[in-house]
């Protein structure tokens, strides 16, 4: 009876020394739950899967949510300070909802291409976002995620050239002021439909465009229901990389430097990829029947930050930070 109980007792103390040598992640997975408004084959998604998650390893449990089956549109960062979510993708004009300082990084024609955008943060401007991220929005900034120029996507075949030829016309846009806005600088009349909702929206009349990334177009099929392509380039789309700090805080300086970097690495293939179909896509949508031509973009620019200028949007715009963005 002793001998057994001694084995017991040496076998618990083995079990439990095994234990406090082993990793966390050995223990436990941390659970990451992500969710987007885009498809699962998107750029993004396939590198976010394939290369972040990935490459996080078994000690993650890593569960994404695309097509915004799990939130709906504009509702992710609530979903975050909740609880309820872990990780995201999303806009500048999706946290200018809560901190209207990040309206300055969705405005028309402020970030003028990937190079500039990871210039913007991988500077000191870049770190006072994260800084401002994390001490008012409780989330940490990992990455920005390039996903191509917006450009206008039109049903009917008038010619524009310039913004006063958008008069009038109904253009989808996301919901909220700064993305509303952004239809309004480029000339257009802006309609609030989420992005899973564009297509019937388009074929039904009830708007006459979007505006979205090429890709985008190709993914979601609008070349179907629309019939031309105006390449305005004017807004640098792109979102950032988020994760509750209530997880990423919990998790050791190493594996946060880790994450950090799987990030840039994941991104940075994505964003090859995204504008190495930009290039391809011009002839593809030409080759669908559409009319794809580029309009007088410095009338665009021009009346789009004027727009700004004058409106109530760039008074929230910290000071003298329009002029630190330019000179990078």
């Amino acid at each position: 009876m002793i001998s057994t109980t001694r084995r017991m007792l040496l076998a618990a103390g083995v079990a439990i020394a095994t234990l406090a040598t082993m990793p966390v992640a050995a223990l436990a997975q941390q659970a990451l739950r992500f969710a987007d408004v885009t498809t699962a084959d998107a750029p993004r998604s396939v590198a976010l899967v394939n290369i972040f998650a990935k490459e996080l390893g078994d000690g993650y449990k890593f569960e994404p949510f695309f097509n915004s089956t799990l939130f709906k549109q504009g509702t992710e960062l609530v979903a975050i300070q909740r609880g309820n979510l872990d990780m995201a993708i999303l806009p500048p004009a999706d946290l200018a909802k809560q901190l209207p300082e990040f309206d300055i990084l969705g405005a028309a024609y402020v970030v003028r291409s990937p190079e500039h955008l990871n210039a913007i943060f991988d500077s000191d401007i870049g770190e006072e976002f994260r800084k401002i991220a994390r001490e008012k929005l409780n989330v940490e900034i990992l990455a920005p995620v390039y996903y191509g120029a917006r450009q206008v996507n039109l049903k009917g075949d008038k010619k524009i050239m310039k913004p006063e030829d958008l008069a009038g016309v109904k253009l989808r846009m996301p919901g909220g002021e700064s993305w509303q806005f952004l239809g309004k600088a480029i000339g257009a009349n802006p309609v609030a439909v989420d992005y899973a909702e564009t297509y019937t929206a388009l074929q039904t009349g009830a708007i006459d465009g979007q505006d979205n990334p090429l890709p985008n177009d190709k993914l979601m099929k609008f070349y179907e229901v629309t019939d031309q392509i105006v390449l305005t380039s004017h807004n640098i789309g792109f979102g950032m990389f988020l994760i509750s700090t209530k997880v990423f805080d919990a998790l050791p300086k190493e594996e946060q430097d880790r994450m950090r970097s799987l990030a840039k690495k994941a991104f940075a293939s994505s964003t090859a990829e995204y504008l190495k179909q930009e290039k391809e896509l011009v002839d593809f949508f030409k080759a669908e029947g559409l009319d794809v031509y580029e309009p007088d973009v410095e009338a665009f620019r021009t009346y789009a930050q004027k727009q700004y200028l004058e409106s109530s949007l760039s008074k929230s715009w910290p000071a003298g930070l329009l002029e630190r963005i330019n000179a990078l």
